[in-house]
């Protein structure tokens, strides 16, 4: 296999994919080498990707560089995994691999570099504005979404150069902007003190906000998982509905704070886990309103497209646009 060719992966709290990309294509990806695995499963990320390299044509062995994905800060040579134990050394595994270069990126700054890979078929506008790919020489775009947590990050386009910016803005402090939910984050306060983004949108943080409503009304909450209150929800069970409303209402406030803090008038992105689960009730919530709902910046926000990304591997097309960069 010649040196065109990267190991790709993209490591979650709950998943692993690792994929092969060719940097001399257009479209990098090679999508019939996508596989996914458990992370609890190994004991290591070094452990996931050498089975993964097992279980590929013999030729893959060949592979000389790798870029991963990982949900979760990285500080120098090490990444933590935010919702799962892994430790990741880049050196100590690039080593155990057999690499000749690897390098670490934050989860959805691969989310963000994948923006400029995405087709029209990729993406599903929430609301009415409409994104139109730009060929002007500053663009900025901000890129969140649900899943074991919430991602954070932006592209950044200056003079044809993209730039994708890693952040942890998933845990920064939630604001309640209803009496419902400053009602939800003190019952959250009493579980976990601080409350963060991430506490509310996430996979958790949707159960969290059930047990909130539970606890708030008198009821016993039920021990639900993320996908027994969709289920409840598209059932009639109030509680579950409800929580689903806040959900995709909160979702839409935070992803509309984002763009004012990032200037991302270009766009908003939309990806992670649960975005595609829960594209109709997007759709069809206080989402795209809450998004809009900023004061004197109200009409401005009303021009900003959201789009929710549909593309089963956006990870790893992030990551195959970081190889083809390097290339």
């Amino acid at each position: 296999m010649s040196d065109h060719y990267v190991l790709l992966a993209d490591i979650g709290g709950t998943n692993a994919r690792f994929a092969l990309a060719d940097t001399q294509l257009q479209a990098p990806l090679l999508v019939d080498s996508v596989r996914q695995f458990a992370v609890a499963d190994f004991p290591s990320l070094a452990d996931a990707a050498r089975h993964y390299l097992d279980g590929v044509p013999a030729q893959a062995i060949a592979v000389r560089d790798g870029v991963f994905a990982v949900a979760g800060r990285i500080d120098g040579d090490e990444a933590r995994i935010t919702n799962h134990p892994w430790i990741i050394s880049c050196a100590a595994t690039e080593l155990a691999l057999g690499l000749d270069s690897l390098r670490l990126v934050n989860d959805f700054a691969a989310q963000a570099m994948a923006i400029g890979l995405l087709g029209d078929d990729d993406m599903v506008a929430i609301g009415k504005p409409t994104w139109m790919p730009s060929l002007a020489a500053t663009q900025t775009y901000a890129v969140l979404g649900p899943g074991t947590g919430l991602g954070v990050g932006a592209l950044i386009v200056r003079d044809g150069r993209y730039h994708a910016l890693e952040t942890e803005g998933g845990h920064v402090a939630f604001a309640a902007s209803t009496t419902e939910e400053a009602a939800i984050l003190e019952c959250l306060s009493r579980h976990y003190g601080r409350v963060s983004n991430e506490r509310l949108v996430s996979g958790g943080g949707l159960v969290n906000i059930y047990r909130a409503l539970c606890e708030i009304s008198g009821e016993a909450a039920r021990n639900f998982r993320p996908q027994d209150i969709s289920a409840g929800a598209a059932s009639g069970e109030r509680l579950c509905e409800r929580s689903l409303q806040i959900f995709c209402a909160v979702f839409g406030a935070i992803a509309g704070d984002l763009a004012l803090t990032f200037g991302a008038w270009d766009g908003v992105f939309l990806t992670g886990g649960l975005v595609p689960k829960l594209l109709t009730e997007l759709q069809h919530s206080a989402f795209r309103s809450r998004f809009e709902a900023k004061g004197r910046f109200a009409n401005a926000m009303a021009r900003v497209p959201t789009l929710a990304v549909v593309h089963p591997h956006a990870g790893l097309l992030g990551a195959a646009a970081f190889a083809r960069m390097a290339t």
